[in-house]
C-alpha cells in the first residue's frame, strides 16, 4: 500500500482528536496529568490520549525537545536506540526507534514515517509505521505497529504549554491485558512527566550543544540523504510475524517497574 505524507487535513484531524473528550474515557487523573482510552471496533486496537500540563516550559521548548535525537539520549531511558534514515520533504522523514520492554517481555521497534508542522501557538508531530527495503524486522526485537502516533504543544501565554500525545499502537504479540492496564496507568503518565521534567532543563543543555542547530525549524540545515515516498510501503500488522507473550507472569513485570523507579 502506498505512503502518503500527512497534509494539513491530517494535521487538523490530530488535533481535534487531542482536544475532543466524546467517546474517551478518563483512566487517569493525577498531579497535571490525564489518560484516556478509546476502543476503536474497526481496528481493534484501543486509542491512547495523555495531557500534561507544563508549568515554566513554553511551547517552542518542548517542540524542541520532542524533535531533538541527540537529547533524547540523555533523558529517555527506555530507548535503546534511534537514528534518522532519510527526509521526504522539509518537513517529513522516516526513522528508527527501539525501546526496552519490561522482562521478560521482548523488546520493540519501529520504522515510522514523521511529519511536523507549527500552527500558529500550536505545534504538531504526527507518525506512523512504514516498511523501509534497507530496515526490515529484526530477530532481536518484535516489530510494532504504529497506526496513528503524534503530539499537539500548546502555548499557554508566554512561559507555560499543555503537551498532548496520542497513540494507536499495535504492539505485535498476544499481549495480556494487564500489560496494556499497566501501560495506559503507569508507564504513559512516567514517560509524559519525564518529558516535562526534561524540557525544564533543555535550554541550558541547548545552549552548551550546537545552540543554533535545529534542522526541524531550519530546512537548510538537515543534511539526511532524500528518499521518496515510492521507496516506502504502509507498513501492515498482519505481515509481521505474531510474538504470543500471553504467558508473562504479572509479577515479574511488575517488579521491573518497581525497579525502574
Amino acid at each position: 500500500m502506498p505512503v502518503q505524507i500527512p497534509d494539513d487535513s491530517d494535521f487538523v484531524s490530530f488535533k481535534e482528536q487531542c482536544l475532543s473528550a466524546e467517546g474517551w474515557t478518563s483512566r487517569y487523573n493525577k498531579g497535571g496529568v490525564t489518560v484516556w482510552c478509546r476502543d476503536e471496533e474497526n481496528v481493534g486496537v484501543q486509542k491512547l490520549k495523555v495531557r500534561i500540563v507544563c508549568k515554566d516550559v513554553k511551547a517552542e521548548t518542548l517542540y524542541d525537545v520532542l524533535h531533538d535525537t541527540r537529547y533524547r539520549k540523555k533523558w529517555d531511558s527506555n530507548m535503546i536506540d534511534t537514528y534518522d534514515i532519510g527526509r521526504l520533504t522539509v518537513n517529513a522523514d522516516v526513522g528508527y526507534y527501539s525501546w526496552k520492554c519490561p522482562g521478560p517481555l521482548k523488546n520493540r521497534d519501529f520504522v515510522t514515517m514523521r511529519s511536523w508542522l507549527p500552527l500558529g501557538n500550536d505545534f504538531l508531530i504526527i507518525n506512523y509505521s512504514v516498511k523501509h527495503p534497507q530496515h526490515p524486522p529484526r530477530k532481536d526485537f518484535v516489530r510494532a505497529v504504529s497506526l496513528l502516533t503524534g503530539y499537539l504543544v500548546q502555548a499557554n501565554g508566554a512561559s507555560s504549554s499543555t503537551l498532548y500525545y496520542l497513540t494507536q499502537m499495535d504492539p505485535r504479540g498476544a499481549l495480556p491485558k494487564w500489560v496494556v492496564n499497566t501501560v495506559s496507568q503507569f508507564v504513559a503518565p512516567k514517560a509524559m512527566r519525564k518529558i516535562y521534567k526534561s524540557s525544564l532543563k533543555y535550554p541550558e543543555w541547548k545552549r552548551k550543544h550546537e545552540p543554533g542547530l535545529k534542522p526541524w525549524m531550519f530546512p537548510e540545515q538537515n543534511t539526511l540523504p532524500c528518499i521518496s515516498a515510492s521507496e516506502l510501503a504502509l507498513q501492515r500488522a498482519d505481515s509481521l510475524e505474531n510474538i504470543d507473550e500471553s504467558a508473562v507472569k504479572e509479577e515479574k513485570t511488575q517488579h521491573s517497574d518497581e525497579e525502574d523507579n
